[in-house]
């Protein structure tokens, strides 16, 4: 294939700030010594994302087994949004959408590349490991009980919480670099990240496919059984995940009433911005009321372990990243990397700790549930 049709001028510019010429790449799968890449952040990343899906995974099959198959769904159903959303980011004009969103970004070099080295393995296995985080984290509250819609702005705000720790500080470490020249869909933005990106991705996407999944899926969302089997499984995983995108681009039309050939940036931070707060608000009075008078569910190693792990991983990522942030001058670092919104990430660590004692300390289990 002509390179030209994977390398257009704005991905070259982007990725080679990045360190890498895209003209040279593989276009099916590349792999690289995990020890020689642009950061030592990396291989870390890598390592407690693909774990965090395998360990998903294996948590999802447990689960399947006892009778339920939500968390199964929540494996797969993100893998096929990924493979219908993330196509068309890194090749817009495949898809003829290189005139209406343009180039909108480019990840690094990791150990495994897909797709003209596009798509790094990590990426993959962060869908199934995030949406499972989100999910199980919620389920084991209890908020499922209450109901499915209450149940899905909960992962919502937790996805909001966990992704934006690591959204935040991707760019500085060069993990990915956002194509700054976009206008239409990168801006506005918080520090370094795009807020279409924090609303419409981190948030809305995963809220809208665990309503799907969980009405499409169900009937269990707690420790029951009787959930589907077979190709009726397999159908509705694959309808949930290819549902979201459009089900998701609804709720960018606020902001991009504002958009056009001439876009108002700030009217649309401010819509962005109210949205944002309105997931933080409903986040936060579903935990405190969950914590006040509703019934958890027995807890499981993958909920007691990975999102506590997600928040000390990251939490020694940052620190080792705090020197170059503090130095950075008018946004950028020495090394001429963008950083993101410190304050931001604080509000995210602290609103992770509120759900990890939610989590641990705030349930109330039924004696007989933890038998059961």
């Amino acid at each position: 294939m002509n390179t030209d049709a994977t390398c257009e001028k704005a991905a070259e510019a982007v990725t080679q700030k990045l360190g890498f010429d895209c003209h040279d790449v593989s276009p099916v799968v590349s792999f690289h010594n995990p020890f020689d890449l642009a950061s030592w952040t990396m291989p870390v990343l890598e390592l407690l994302v693909i774990a965090g899906a395998i360990f998903a995974f294996v948590h999802a099959l447990r689960r399947f087994r006892a009778g339920d198959p939500i968390n199964l769904a929540f494996w797969f159903a993100p893998l096929v949004y990924l493979f219908v959303t993330e196509p068309p980011l890194y090749f817009p004009e495949w898809f003829g959408l290189d005139k209406q969103f343009g180039f909108i970004f480019a990840h690094n070099i990791f150990t495994v590349q897909f797709m003209w080295d596009r798509l790094p393995l990590y990426i993959i296995a962060i869908y199934p490991a995030l949406a499972q985080l989100a999910y199980e984290t919620v389920r084991v509250m209890g908020v499922f009980k209450r109901s499915a819609l209450l149940g899905s702005f909960a992962v919502a705000f937790v996805c909001q919480v966990f992704y934006e720790i690591f959204d935040q500080l991707g760019p500085q470490l060069q993990w990915w670099a956002w194509n700054d020249a976009n206008q239409d869909v990168n801006h506005p933005s918080l520090a370094s990240v795009p807020m279409n990106s924090m609303v419409l991705f981190a948030s809305v996407s995963f809220g809208v496919m665990t309503f799907l999944i969980v009405k499409l899926v169900g009937p269990s969302t707690g420790s029951g059984t009787g959930g589907r089997r077979g190709w009726s499984l397999v159908w509705r995983i694959a309808l949930a995940g290819v549902l979201a995108p459009p089900a998701m681009s609804l709720f960018g039309i606020p902001s991009s009433i504002f958009g056009g050939d001439t876009p108002n940036v700030t009217a649309q931070a401010w819509v962005l911005g109210i949205e944002l707060g309105l997931i933080w608000i409903a986040g936060t009075w579903i935990l405190v009321t969950q914590l006040r008078s509703h019934e958890g569910e027995p807890m499981t190693p993958f909920a007691r372990i990975y999102p506590a792990s997600w928040i000390v991983v990251f939490a020694g990522l940052w620190l080792t990243s705090l020197p170059a942030y503090v130095d950075a001058e008018d946004g950028i670092t020495s090394d001429g990397t963008p950083i993101g919104s410190g304050l931001y990430t604080i509000l995210c660590f602290v609103g992770a700790a509120a759900i990890l004692y939610v989590l641990h300390t705030g349930r109330k289990v039924r004696a007989d549930a933890l038998t059961g």
